[in-house]
């Protein structure tokens, strides 16, 4: 079992092989070269879609009124993944919306090549980033969605983790 984190104060779990990185890219150099050898991918981590061009290496000081900075995309981890992955494989994604929450989330699906996606809204009540508790809906590649009520975090993973183990390519 592999684990590829981004910066964090949590405890992690003895057994398992952890990769820490900083950067979107550092996270693509760490996952690509894994993913041949894995069963299962949960792409879990919220990765920034833009990065700085040129990024600073010290504190930007407040010299000027305005500042631009100019941005590239990331790496696309998943899509790279979808591309590669065999039929043996799961793929998992995860999808953050605002707005037209069920149609991005299964466009997602499609264009990433992903089995399920799991779909995180940040107009759920008491769901999200400030909140130990979360409400999803996951799709898979079948057509179908399975709704999960607001719960903790830790009650929402075990409904992730059953629900990949029970699906069916």
């Amino acid at each position: 079992m592999c684990l590829v984190i981004g910066p964090t104060s949590e405890e992690m779990p003895g057994g398992i092989t952890i990769t820490r990185v900083n950067t979107a890219q550092e996270m693509y150099d760490a996952c690509i070269p894994v993913f041949p050898a894995a069963d299962i991918a949960i792409m879990c981590a919220a990765v920034a879609d833009y990065m700085p061009v040129a990024p600073a290496t010290e504190k930007i000081k407040k010299i000027k009124e305005k500042l631009t900075l100019e941005l590239i995309r990331t790496p696309d981890i998943l899509k790279k993944m979808g591309e590669v992955k065999t039929a043996s494989q799961i793929l998992v994604g995860f999808a953050l919306e605002t707005n037209n929450e069920k149609e991005f989330a299964l466009k997602k699906l499609h264009s990433k090549n992903a089995d399920l996606i799991v779909l995180n809204s940040l107009n759920d009540t008491g769901a999200g980033f400030r909140h130990n508790t979360n409400k999803i809906i996951i799709f898979d590649n079948n057509g179908n969605e399975y709704k999960f009520d607001i719960n903790s975090k830790q009650v929402i993973a075990a409904d992730i983790v059953n629900t990949i183990i029970n699906y069916n390519a």
